[in-house]
């Protein structure tokens, strides 16, 4: 389990196949200063497990699945990437709570700066557009944000389908690669688990399914 909260930005150092996925090693500091093999780190906010470390890097194995549905295989040598290692019991959680199980990925539809902060608009998939509420939380490269402000139910196509709002203070532009985003590019979103549960009781209930 994670919170959302950056620890520090690496980069990727080298890319390599393995069997039918990728091995990434990755430059760190902080994450690694009592890492230990078998532990998760989130990068860009999906969960991964240390194969491989030492005091400047350490080596994860993506799986196909996880290649075909997060924004990993987008990266190359020399990509920045946030990193956040696994929350302790009795941490503090600043963030909310983010399991580094990526829903999708979406573009950046668009970045206004303003005087205090950045407002980003990232489009919503249709599946995950009702599991996200204007004031609720969202992870987006598994930054902890808040939402704040949402499209219309039915946007119309001429809205160019559902969207929602984020503000990026400059703490969060400094310490993470939100502040390097453009429209066009793809993120990682993780929607509220607390929201995804109740989606499915819910279409339970519609199928008239006991659960």
């Amino acid at each position: 389990m994670f919170t959302g909260l950056v620890q520090e930005l690496g980069s990727v150092r080298a890319i390599a196949p393995a069997g039918d996925g990728l091995r990434l090693t990755l430059a760190a500091a902080v994450v690694l200063r009592d890492v230990r093999h078998g532990d998760s780190i989130a990068v860009n906010g999906v969960c991964l497990t240390v194969v491989e470390h030492s005091s400047t890097q350490f080596s994860v194995d993506v799986m196909r699945q996880t290649v075909a549905v997060t924004g990993v295989g987008a990266l190359s040598v020399g990509s920045a990437v946030n990193l956040e290692a696994a929350a302790r019991f009795g941490d503090r959680i600043g963030g909310h709570i983010v399991q580094g199980h990526v829903d999708a990925t979406a573009r950046v539809l668009g970045v206004t700066p303003g005087d205090q902060w950045t407002v980003v608009r990232i489009e919503l998939p249709a599946e995950q557009a009702p599991l996200v509420v204007d004031k609720g939380s969202i992870a987006v490269d598994g930054v902890s944000l808040t939402v704040s402000a949402v499209s219309p139910v039915s946007p119309g196509p001429a809205a160019g389908g559902a969207w929602f709002e984020v503000c990026l203070i400059p703490e969060t532009l400094r310490a993470t690669t939100l502040g390097r985003v453009s429209p066009g590019d793809r993120v990682n979103l993780e929607t509220d688990v607390l929201a995804r549960h109740l989606a499915r009781l819910q279409a339970f209930a519609g199928a008239g399914v006991a659960a």
